[in-house]
This record gives structure tokens, sequence and C-alpha cells, in this order.
């Protein structure tokens, strides 16, 4: 797996194209600290977008019904793996990191 750190400049369009790109996808948030220890804030929920506003320093994770937000943050890596992006590492204000992972939607097969 490749990680590669944006820079605070890159964040609001790429984040924008990345919506894009991902549309569809389903996304698990997880949110790791030493105050709070590993906790799954959104498990396997539809992707609606990911945005970074400078104006109020803030990246906002659309999901089916939950918009998580992170505030202040202060890093956004991109992890590459094998099939693409397979998730985002923020950190945010507070130290938090927030990993966003993205999978693509279980396929059911057709009835016969």
């Amino acid at each position: 797996m490749r990680t590669e750190t944006l820079n605070k400049a890159q964040w609001e369009t790429y984040l924008d194209r990345l919506s894009k790109v991902l549309e569809g996808k389903r996304a698990t948030v997880e949110v790791a600290s030493l105050d709070l220890g590993d906790q799954v804030e959104a498990e396997e929920l539809a992707l609606h977008g990911l945005t970074y506003d400078p104006k109020s320093d803030l990246v906002e994770v659309a999901l089916e019904g939950l918009d998580h937000m992170i505030r202040r943050p202060k890093a956004v890596q991109v992890l590459h793996g094998e099939r693409g992006i397979e998730a985002l590492a923020i950190t945010d204000g507070e130290g938090r990191e927030q990993i966003v992972s993205f999978r693509d939607p279980l396929m059911l097969p057709a009835e016969v």
C-alpha cells in the first residue's frame, strides 16, 4: 500500500474530484485516538460525497443517513492499494485520526 500526503491547497479540489470517482462506493469511518481508543462511527454506508470547506476549515464525509464532520483538519493522506484508492486518513485539530475506507457495494447474483 502506498500513502500520499496532500498539501492543504489541494484538499478542496482533490476531495471534489474524489467524490465523483468514488460515487456508489460504501464507506466505513473509524476514529482513533489515545483518549477515545478506536471506534467505528459508520460502517458500510453509501458514500454521497467528500468536501473540504476552507472558510470553516471543515471536511465533510456525506454518507447515507449521516454527515461526518472533521473539524480543523491538520493532515490528509490518501492510501492507494492494488485496486486504487482504498482509504483516506485525516488527522483532525485534536489529533484524532479519522480513517474513511472505501469498497465496492456487494453485488448480489441475479435470480435464475
